[in-house]
C-alpha cells in the first residue's frame, strides 16, 4: 500500500524549516491538467538503479521481515506467490501514458528480477490493475493512496469483498488473482509511482519497513521507482527453491544458498546487530505526523515523540533519520537553529546508511532551500550539484526539477543568466509530468524566487 504522503513538496518561511517538506497528500488537491497528463514522461535513460550495498545476513533478514509480517503488525503464516507466468492487465479509466509507464516497469521485472510477466490485452488477469477516481478510492481507504489486495479482479469485486475474509493476506496460501486499485486522476508521477509499488508487492512481499533506506516498500516515499533491492527481493522470492505454503522457517533456511547465488556481492561477513523491528508506538507517531486532517500541534507533537522514540531506542539507522527530518519538518517557527541542525544530523545520518543516497540528496536540497534564503549561494550550488545525480537515477521528475529551480536561482544571482534560464526551462516540463498541475509549477517557481 502507498500512503497518502509527497516528500518532495517545497514551502518554507524564510530561514524555519517548519514548511519544508511531507504533507499529506490527498487534501484539497485538484486534477491535474490534460495538458500535463497527455505530455510524455520524462526520459532519464537507461535505468539506473543502485545495486543492494547489505550483506547477504541482513538482506535474508529484510525479505524475511517484508514477506512474513503485514504493515499492520499482523504475522504472515505462510509464503506466497504466482506459480507460474503472470499476466499483467489494465483496466478501468486508464490514464494517458499509464499503459507506456507499465510496459517499462514490466520489462524491467523480466530483465532485472527474471520474473515470467507481461502485459496481457483483456481484463481479468493474474493482476489485474484498475484505475478508479482518486475521490472513491479515498472514500473506500482513506489512508492509500494505491493498494493491493488479493483474490478480487474490479472495483466492484473489491467492494463486494471488503467486509469478508476474502481480501485476507494471511489466508492466502497460493496467489492466483490480484487486484491492483490506482487512482486514475492524480499526477503522472504517481500514477507511475504507484504501479511500481503496487505491482512489485502483488508480485512479491507486502510489506513495508520505515528501516529500509533502498527500497519501494518503505513508508516514509523517498524512493519511488523499484531499486536495485527490490528486484533481488523479487528474484529471491521467484527463486525454485521456494514455493507457496512454505512456513516462515521453510523460507529462511533456503534464503542463505539463494542469495549466495543471485548477490555474491554480499557474501561477506556482517559484524553488527540485525535491526529490531519497529515499534507500533513510533510507526503510530509518524502516521499521524504525516496524516491527512490533524491540527499542526498535533503532527509536531507526533514528530517529537518518533523522535524521543527514536532516541531512546538509540537508533542510527533510517529510523533515526527519518524521525529527525520530521522533527525539522514540524519544528515551530522560533526553533529554526534547532530544526536545521536537526536536518543537518538527519543528512549525515543517511550519507552513511548503504543505500541512504537518496535521502540524503533529500536533506541537501532542504538545506540548499535554506542556504538559498541566507544567500550563501556556493553552498546552495554545491549541493544541487550533489542531490541531482541521485534524484535522477531514482527518477524522480518533480524532485529533480525542484534541484533544478533552486540551482537556476543560485545561478542567476551569480550573474549567470543564460545558464539560468536554460535550466528553469529544463525543469518546468519534469515539474509539471511530477506534480500534475502548471498552477502548482508556478507556485513553486514563484516561493523559490521570493528566497530572495
Amino acid at each position: 500500500m502507498r500512503p497518502r504522503v509527497r516528500q518532495m513538496a517545497l514551502g518554507f518561511v524564510a530561514l524555519v524549516l517548519a514548511g519544508c517538506a511531507a504533507g499529506p497528500q490527498g487534501a484539497a488537491r485538484l486534477a491535474p491538467d490534460p495538458e500535463v497528463t497527455a505530455m510524455p514522461a520524462p526520459r532519464f535513460g537507461p535505468p539506473r538503479p543502485y545495486a543492494p550495498a547489505r550483506t547477504n545476513t541482513e538482506i535474508a533478514h529484510d525479505i524475511l521481515e517484508l514477506g512474513f509480517v503485514l504493515e499492520s503488525g499482523r504475522e504472515i503464516p505462510q509464503f506466497s506467490r504466482f506459480e507460474g507466468p503472470v499476466g499483467v492487465a489494465l483496466s478501468g479509466d486508464v490514464p494517458p501514458g499509464a499503459r507506456r509507464e507499465t510496459e517499462r516497469l514490466l520489462e524491467r521485472m523480466r530483465r532485472e528480477a527474471g520474473l515470467r510477466v507481461t502485459l496481457v490485452a483483456r481484463a481479468p488477469a493474474q493482476v489485474t490493475v484498475e484505475f478508479v477516481p482518486a475521490r472513491q478510492l479515498r472514500a473506500a481507504v482513506p489512508q492509500a493512496a494505491c493498494f493491493v489486495v488479493p483474490n478480487v479482479s474490479d472495483w466492484a469485486g473489491f467492494r463486494a469483498a471488503r467486509r469478508s475474509g476474502a481480501l485476507d493476506w494471511t489466508a492466502v496460501a497460493e496467489r492466483t488473482r490480484v487486484g491492483v486499485f490506482i487512482p486514475s486522476d492524480v499526477a503522472p508521477q504517481e500514477i507511475r509511482d504507484c504501479l511500481h509499488e503496487e505491482i512489485a508487492q502483488a508480485m512479491g512481499p507486502l510489506n513495508d519497513l520505515y528501516r529500509l533506506p533502498d527500497s519501494v516498500f518503505n513508508d516514509d516515499n523517498f524512493q519511488t521507482v523499484l531499486t536495485g533491492f527490490d528486484m533481488l527481493a523479487l528474484r529471491v522470492w521467484h527463486a525454485p527453491e521456494l514455493r507457496s505454503g512454505m512456513s516462515r522457517a521453510q523460507v529462511a533456511e533456503r534464503l542463505p544458498a539463494i542469495l549466495a547465488r543471485e548477490n555474491p556481492r554480499g557474501e561477506r561477513p556482517f559484524r553488527g546487530q540485525l535491526p529490531e523491528r519497529s515499534p507500533r508506538a513510533w510507526i503510530d507517531a509518524v502516521e499521524t505526523a504525516l496524516g491527512r486532517g490533524g491540527s499542526m500541534a498535533a503532527r509536531r507533537n507526533a514528530a517529537a515523540s518518533a523522535l524521543a522514540i527514536a532516541s531512546a531506542r538509540g537508533w542510527e539507522d533510517a529510523r533515526m533519520g527519518f524521525s529527525l527530518f520530521l522533527a525539522a519538518r514540524f519544528a515551530p517557527p522560533s526553533a529554526g537553529e534547532t530544526a536545521l541542525a536537526a536536518l543537518m544530523r538527519a543528512q549525515r545520518i543517511f550519507r552513511g546508511l548503504p543505500g541512504g543516497e537518496i535521502h540524503a540528496a533529500h536533506m541537501d536540497m532542504h538545506v540548499a532551500t535554506q542556504a538559498l534564503a541566507a544567500g550563501q549561494i556556493d553552498l546552495v550550488l554545491s549541493l544541487t550539484e550533489r542531490a541531482l545525480e541521485p534524484a535522477r537515477r531514482s527518477e524522480n521528475a518533480a524532485f529533480t526539477a525542484i534541484l533544478m529551480l533552486l540551482r537556476a536561482e543560485a545561478l542567476e544571482r551569480r550573474g549567470r543568466d543564460g545558464e539560468a534560464a536554460a535550466l528553469r526551462g529544463s525543469a518546468v516540463p519534469l515539474a509539471a509530468w511530477g506534480f500534475g498541475r502548471a498552477d502548482v509549477v508556478e507556485r513553486r517557481i514563484a516561493e523559490i524566487a521570493a528566497l530572495r
